[in-house]
């Protein structure tokens, strides 16, 4: 096999969408996780807690992504949907995450008691649930695909 042959193998794993949808997914949410931090009552964690606390939202968050993402696939029969994507197709996977964001903070703030939110959250009624996971998964999506539709040849 040539050294062309090779690198070509190598790189292709690189254009898999969900490998892209997964790093895009963390990088964003990461920054997304650490700036929300004073909405949530978190006042006796160490640094160190904190950064570990949001790292694993931020798995979390990728979990969320992947499944909006293969939930649009399968609708659309494709999992290269992005390259041009329908608003509809945005719709679905902007939904999706919000469904699965409402069950788990709903889990999280309830039965669960995982975490609260601190008192500048805005919980909005009718969810009961807090306004920057909601807010999250509006602009989070839309900037994935951007980057995974500029990042996949």
């Amino acid at each position: 096999m040539s050294n062309h042959q090779n690198l070509t193998r190598n790189r292709s794993w690189l254009n898999l969408p969900e490998l892209n949808i997964a790093i895009f997914a963390f990088l964003l949410n990461f920054l997304w996780e650490v700036q929300q931090m004073p909405f949530f009552q978190l006042s006796d964690l160490s640094c160190w807690e904190r950064t570990r606390n949001c790292t694993l939202a931020t798995f979390g968050d990728v979990l969320i992504a992947l499944t909006g993402f293969w939930t649009v696939a399968f609708f659309s029969k494709s999992r290269y949907w992005f390259r041009q994507p329908k608003w509809w197709q945005l719709s679905i996977f902007i939904l999706v995450s919000l469904v699965i964001t409402v069950i788990f903070e709903r889990l999280a703030t309830g039965v669960l008691n995982r975490w609260e939110y601190a008192d500048i959250m805005p919980i909005l009624p009718v969810l009961d649930t807090g306004l920057t996971p909601i807010l999250q998964w509006i602009i989070m999506p839309l900037i994935i695909v951007w980057f995974v539709k500029r990042q996949v040849s």
